[in-house]
């Protein structure tokens, strides 16, 4: 197969050059997940930001295997006959034998080749294969489990494709398959069990049983080495699925994962160590504003005033230059995402704010989906009333300025009593009586299905936030994804993003998390934990991680109230920053933003594969991989606004009387400062080719 790379493999600093016998022109890499044009969840984000550096790396040689999704089908892929010979007969033996399968690009930056298996047009094969998987591997799966279902129907798809590429090809391939998740992993056992001249890869972005566990309020990081794994299995009806992953893990060459937290966690529940960190990255590009993401978030930040204002029509009684806007956005798993932890942390903190008599307004948002029937009538009369005031004001302006206008013409000062007339003051007084309202700002935007059982809903009433005049913290819950179409607040996530001051994530499991990633990238401060693979990762690459806007909360090692007070100190200090302390410390946060880069973070997915490759395919001896270095990595700074010094945040923690006196700012110390808190984006262990996988025994 014909390789294009834009970069050489050997360009790369600091990586170990190849073996001269190993033919990398040969070298074919597919990876395999369910999220392949499928968005479901956070894999999804995953392959589509790192898709265009692996197409870089890879050039023709790359395809994506994927779901058959007829509704993302129309809207992301371009159906197209392949470029390969190979993959051509592929696909033609594999659709006459009874199947469907697709090929084309996938719509988004890079256009990678995808290749889409049809799993419910071969839904007939399923008992069969059901049967085989019970022979060969002891598994078996109940007929109700749906996703289970079409995790062994997309497995055997998986299986049976790559094994007709080895078999079309003219010369012996040089095939890496990566796997993601369990829901793709049977496709790998079954590259094993069939022995397969395959090089495989499984990555777990998070482990199914742990998440389980979690969500069944279990002292988890605590008890991981005490758990009997089958049985909570079990316990939790998943124990089939358990035992995909299980033996996904156990039957690859390689085993990774997304953060060293979810690493600690494998080892425990899969009883296999993984061999390397990949951590997850973000395409940096797609979310740099040229130096000007300070203008953004001003622009962003006066749309979300606007729906405040409509919002809260009626009992506006704050100001909203001193108004700080935070937001917890993700899957609506409450105790999981530490939703619990920052409401009882929000009304500290609303205590606090009262007693200490602060100017300051708190918006909390939760931008979380749950099941709703429609907009709150009550939301969408705030936005109307509001565009009618707005109306209103912009009717009177322009009369009153036609007749300013008619005043200086003729070379007079205009007589301000005379500049609005009877009608004016009606019109105005009209829309002012249209704001009055009995009853309070509404907590929630939507109509809620199920209101009286909902958790975020029902901490809201036993901590008594209902947005009154004396409440400091007000609260709105969003219960559905942001859209630039609604017309309730219209504005897509990451213009949302750029307008909040400040992310709260004080997440109880997060293997990764890409919500606080997304708010450095677009120099947005963040609340994460030490519980989070994001968090983890900070705390190992920053000296200082606090000095730079990304505050980490430990739930590891404190209890559930020490955590919600640290929580709430950290939400009272930021409050406490004036405006320009927040704009230093926006600059400072997005100085990190090539941490978490693919162009970075890519490089060890791409020596993982390549290097690994080789060490199947080829007669190359010794350690499998080197220590990776990072030379080359720079910390930009951006040219909009002068970051401060990084005692600055720390020095001056409340509120400043002038808010635009220049702090002392010095780039060259400020740029050794970097170089001493900020490390180097990874550290890869070694381990060695000699390692040896073998098939879980059968029970």
């Amino acid at each position: 197969m014909p390789l294009a790379r834009s970069l050489s493999v050997t360009s790369l600093s600091g990586l170990e050059e190849w073996d001269e016998e190993f033919d990398r022109e040969d070298a074919v890499l597919f990876e395999i997940a369910w999220e392949v044009a499928n968005k479901v969840g956070g894999i999804y984000t995953v392959i589509q930001t790192k898709a265009r550096l692996t197409c870089e790396e890879w050039g023709e040689n790359y395809f994506l295997v994927g779901p058959y999704m007829e509704s993302s089908v129309r809207t992301q892929v371009e159906l197209i006959e392949p470029c390969n010979a190979a993959l051509r007969r592929t696909i033609d033996k594999m659709n006459s034998s009874g199947c469907k399968v697709y090929f084309g690009r996938w719509l988004i930056e890079g256009s990678p080749y995808v290749i889409l298996l049809d799993v419910g047009f071969t839904a007939w094969s399923l008992d069969h294969w059901k049967s085989e998987l019970w022979e060969n591997c002891s598994i078996g799966v109940p007929w109700f489990d749906r996703e289970a279902n079409d995790a062994i129907l997309f497995g055997f798809l998986t299986a049976w494709l790559l094994g007709e590429v080895c078999t079309q090809c003219d010369e012996p391939p040089h095939i890496a398959a990566h796997f993601h998740e369990w829901l793709a992993g049977l496709g790998l056992v079954l590259c094993r069990q069939r022995q397969l001249p395959v090089a495989t890869i499984f990555t777990t972005h998070a482990t199914l049983l742990g998440r389980y566990l979690c969500a069944g309020n279990v002292d988890f990081y605590n008890n991981l080495a005490e758990f009997n794994v089958d049985k909570e299995a079990g316990d939790r009806q998943i124990y089939h699925r358990y035992c995909l992953e299980r033996a996904a893990v156990r039957c690859a060459h390689v085993f990774t994962t997304v953060s060293q937290i979810t690493a600690i966690e494998a080892e425990h529940l899969l009883k296999r160590k993984p061999d390397i960190v990949t951590p997850n990255g973000l395409n940096v590009k797609k979310f740099s504003a040229m130096h000007e993401f300070q203008n953004l978030h001003a622009q962003s930040k006066a749309r979300i005033q606007e729906f405040v204002r409509g919002h809260f029509y009626g009992h506006l009684d704050f100001n909203l230059d001193k108004t700080v806007f935070l937001f917890i956005a993700g899957r609506y798993e409450f105790s999981n995402k530490g939703a619990d932890i920052f409401l009882e942390a929000l009304a500290r903190l609303n205590y606090l704010l009262r007693v200490n008599h602060s100017d300051v307004t708190i918006i909390a948002f939760f931008i979380m989906p749950a099941r709703t029937n429609n907009f709150n009538v009550e939301t969408l009369k705030g936005q109307a009333v509001r565009k009618q005031l707005w109306d209103t004001a912009q009717t009177v302006k322009e009369r009153f300025g036609k007749k300013l206008y008619e005043s200086l013409l003729v070379g007079q000062l205009p007589d301000v009593s005379k500049m609005l007339d009877k009608e004016d003051f009606t019109m105005m007084k009209r829309a002012i009586f249209a704001t009055q309202r009995q009853c309070l700002p509404p907590v929630c935007s939507h109509n809620m299905l199920e209101d009286s059982s909902d958790p975020i809903l029902n901490c809201i009433r036993r901590i008594g936030l209902f947005n009154t005049a004396q409440d400091r913290v007000k609260v709105i819950f969003h219960p559905e994804f942001l859209s630039s179409t609604s017309p309730l607040l219209p504005m897509d996530y990451e213009e949302f993003v750029r307008g909040c001051h400040l992310g709260v994530f004080p997440s109880y499991y997060e293997p990764w998390g890409y919500t606080p990633a997304e708010c450095t990238v677009m120099g947005i401060p963040s609340i994460s934990t030490n519980l989070s693979g994001f968090g983890c990762f900070m705390e190992e690459h920053i000296a200082d991680p606090s000095a730079y806007g990304i505050y980490i909360l430990d739930r590891r090692y404190r209890g559930v109230d020490e955590s919600c007070n640290q929580l709430t100190s950290f939400l009272f200090q930021f409050c406490q920053q004036s405006r320009r302390q927040r704009i230093i410390q926006r600059n400072r946060t997005e100085r990190l933003s090539d941490l978490l880069d693919w162009r970075y973070l890519g490089r060890v997915r791409y020596y993982t594969h390549t290097k690994h490759t080789v060490n199947c395919f080829s007669d190359h001896q010794g350690p499998m991989l080197c220590p990776l270095s990072a030379t080359g990595f720079r910390y930009p700074r951006p040219a909009s606004v002068p970051p401060s010094p990084a005692h600055s945040l720390h020095s001056s923690p409340h509120h400043s009387e002038a808010e635009d006196e220049e702090e002392p700012y010095d780039e060259d110390l400020e740029a050794e400062k970097d170089r001493v808190n900020i490390r180097q984006p990874f550290n890869m262990p070694n381990w060695n080719k000699n390692q040896t996988v073998s098939l879980p025994e059968k029970n």
